[in-house]
């Protein structure tokens, strides 16, 4: 009697000990069966900036599609760090998730991401849309494989313009001279440099103090971003140029994608595609109104000679064709 009231004890110690750890202490799931997860999701973005714009999208639908197996955690504002250290917290699994401008600090991780930073080699958003939306884009997020991390997909940042508190800009000729804050991006030195600007690298999260307190007197940002960080508080002429085309990279580390399910990843693979294509919609419809709000904050807009400005500026291809392969530009060429 006593061996069989051992061997029940036994037993149901294993059965206690088996299910205390079947659980995963932070909420995560190291072999894949499936467990709940969050997320945390950093960007640099303010809550009102593309990036959040996004994000919070994707936190909605994935959730939902997820049954709640997935939750997401978004740090806006760069509240844990840079894009550069957001990249490197991401490579290292402190961070899951980001969402970083192409040809910002990525482009120092993946050189091919310079490309972004070249002038006008989009003619329109959908030319813009049938590269990263195809097989160009895929191969381009599957370069982030190599540095430990998990490419999604492409959100949108926009076209970029010039702004500036000393004149307007009608050509080329008027930015001779600015000091222009730039992405530290070698792509980004060879662009201003080609137009006459002192190219200065500033973090995004310093940009405006920089910009109000004069340490640069220009920079370059598509229209929602002016919008949503402000700037036009501190700029007061804008020369829509539209001559580079910036893509949020959707960033995950790569254990952290190999541990979930698949389930889990099919939910997250469908947010980040819908999350886009909500998020293009909702700037698209925005564009005409950040206009008029500019206007009604005294900024000045210009819309400058863009065939001089890509005149002035094809020789930067060239600069950077030690990182970014023509094969790359041929292809987007071809896809227009």
């Amino acid at each position: 009697m006593k061996k069989f009231f051992m061997y029940s004890f036994v037993i149901a110690s294993i059965l206690f000990l088996a299910a205390c750890g079947s659980g995963n202490g932070n909420g995560g799931s190291s072999d894949g069966g499936g467990d709940s997860v969050t997320l945390k999701l950093a960007h640099t973005g303010s809550e009102s900036h593309q990036y959040n714009i996004a994000s919070e999208k994707f936190k909605e639908l994935v959730e939902e599609k997820s049954s709640g197996s997935v939750k997401v955690e978004i740090h806006p504002n760069a509240t844990l760090g840079s894009e550069s250290e957001a990249i490197e917290q991401v490579i290292g699994g402190s961070v899951d998730m980001t969402t970083v401008a192409a040809d910002s600090a990525l482009a120092n991780t993946i050189p091919e991401m310079n490309l972004f930073g070249i002038p006008y080699i989009f003619e329109d958003a959908e030319h813009v849309y049938s590269v990263l939306d195809g097989e160009i884009g895929a191969d381009l997020l599957k370069l982030a494989e190599d540095k430990g991390m998990k490419g999604l997909g492409f959100w949108e940042v926009g076209f970029r313009h010039l702004t500036n508190n000393k004149r307007e800009i009608n050509k080329p000729e008027d930015v001779e001279g600015l000091k222009i804050r730039v992405q530290p991006a070698p792509v980004w030195e060879d662009h201003m440099k080609a137009l006459g600007a002192s190219p200065t690298p500033v973090d995004f999260s310093e940009l405006y103090s920089a910009l109000d307190q004069g340490v640069v007197d220009g920079q370059e940002n598509p229209l929602p971003t002016i919008d949503s960080m402000k700037f036009y508080e501190v700029q007061k002429n804008v020369a829509l140029t539209a001559h580079a085309y910036t893509p949020a990279v959707v960033l995950m580390n790569q254990d952290r994608w190999n541990s979930l399910s698949e389930d889990q990843q099919t939910a997250i693979n469908e947010a980040v595609k819908e999350a886009t294509e909500y998020q293009r919609d909702y700037l698209a419809d925005k564009e005409k109104e950040i206009k008029q709000k500019l206007k009604e904050n005294g900024v000045k807009i210009t819309e400058p000679d863009r065939e001089a400005f890509r005149e002035a500026t094809k020789g930067v291809k060239d600069a950077v064709s030690d990182k970014v392969p023509e094969e790359y530009l041929n292809r987007i060429a071809e896809q227009n």
